[in-house]
């Protein structure tokens, strides 16, 4: 049942990235032959500036199995993890980058390093990933959130999480994008506390005046399918054509976006957004394809 489906780098992303050339970013432990190909194929299109953080003989050896030129880049050589996350993290603090890229490096390991309060990257926002999801080249995105980085989210955490995923539709040309708070009903139960909480973020997005069309709770199908929802007499702004899907969870934003990737052989732009830096997290298994598209990602995020 696994897609062999070629991926599809989304023309709209790399179009919008391209209004905003050379973005300065690092590759943190850039010692890692897939990020290191997606880097360069961003270069190419002039989606950033990189500077490498991590063993340099590594990253030399792996530029040059790739036919990349590294010779007038800026290479940090630091074998340690930790020291690389801080690198990295103490440039974007300082302004000389706006973009991080995850390599050869844990994730928790990483964005411990960037939440400290010492590098006053964060802000009032809480920090969230989202993942734009296409299939083809030329298709409208289907937003996923949160998948990677908040894992049980309380309801005023899903606010920011909306409020940040909102703010990313803006940035992609979808100025009143239509959200779906997921859960496993389309009513509100208290044996469900998602459907519960889906409901309290759609009266605070209405009170708050947030600029969505936002409703919940919906069920995955009534949420994506218009004949879902006709069938089940579902009616609204969003029901059956979400742009954004806000899951309850961490397990179902991840398990939701991968089988996504692996069945249907989806492009999964991911980054995290909130704060005044953007951050890649590829996974290991990400596609080259995906890895290009998330950093184009990030680059549409930056201020």
């Amino acid at each position: 049942m696994l897609s062999s489906k070629e991926i599809f780098v989304p023309e709209n992303l790399i179009n919008l990235a391209e209004k905003t050339p050379f973005i300065p970013a690092c590759i943190v432990c850039a010692h890692y032959e897939p990020i290191l190909k997606s880097s360069k194929l961003a270069y190419d299109l002039n989606l950033i500036q990189p500077i490498f953080i991590g063993k340099k003989e590594l990253i030399l050896k792996i530029s040059k199995k790739i036919e990349w030129d590294l010779s007038e880049f800026e290479i940090i050589d630091i074998s340690n993890d930790l020291d690389s996350a801080a690198a990295g993290v103490k440039l974007a603090s300082q302004e000389k980058v706006k973009i991080i890229i995850k390599g050869n490096i844990h994730t928790d390991l990483l964005m411990g390093t960037y939440v400290k309060k010492d590098f006053n990257l964060i802000g009032s926002n809480r920090l969230s990933h989202i993942w734009h999801m296409t299939l083809n080249k030329n298709d409208k995105p289907l937003i996923i959130t949160d998948g990677v980085l908040n894992v049980s989210p309380r309801v005023d955490i899903k606010m920011h999480i909306l409020k940040n995923a909102v703010k990313f539709m803006n940035k992609i040309g979808i100025n009143k994008p239509r959200v779906a708070i997921l859960s496993a009903t389309e009513d509100p139960i208290k044996s469900i506390p998602s459907s519960i909480e889906a409901k309290e973020v759609m009266e605070k997005a209405i009170e708050q005046k947030i600029d969505a069309f936002v409703q919940g709770p919906l069920a995955f199908d009534n949420a994506i399918s218009p004949k879902a929802a006709s069938i089940k007499k579902i009616s609204g702004e969003v029901a059956g054509k979400a742009d954004v899907l806000l899951v309850p969870n961490i397990e179902t934003g991840n398990t939701l976006a991968k089988t996504l990737v692996h069945f249907l052989g989806a492009c999964a732009a991911g980054t995290i957004v909130g704060s005044k830096v953007p951050v890649v997290i590829p996974s290991r298994s990400d596609s080259v394809e995906s890895m290009l598209a998330s950093i184009a990602a990030a680059n549409i995020s930056t201020e």
